[in-house]
């Protein structure tokens, strides 16, 4: 079994949630998202599509928000991690290709 890092699996759930956030899976993640991590995030995740159509520097501030939510995340529900990795799995498969 692999040891999971939970600080880097925030920082590339991020990098992913935001990359997917302006593309068309967006719609799958932002279901799954709300499934598995809760309405809270599913919203939050909404903001961040709105705020990437809306202004063309929000990336990198959108990157770090994310990241700073997911370290949260990941301390008080280190369980989560599993289930993080997965979504970045599937997400990052269902990306086009850059």
């Amino acid at each position: 079994m692999a040891v999971l890092h939970p600080r880097r699996v925030a920082w590339e759930g991020a990098r992913i949630f935001v990359f997917a956030a302006s593309t068309d899976a967006y719609w799958w993640l932002s279901d799954t998202v709300g499934h598995y991590l809760g309405l809270m995030y599913q919203l939050q995740l909404c903001e961040t599509r709105l705020r990437l159509q809306a202004e063309d520097d929000a990336l990198y501030a959108e990157a770090g928000a994310w990241r700073a939510r997911l370290d949260e995340l990941l301390d008080t529900h280190p369980d989560a991690t599993s289930i993080l990795t997965q979504l970045i799995t599937e997400t990052s498969s269902r990306l086009p290709s850059r």
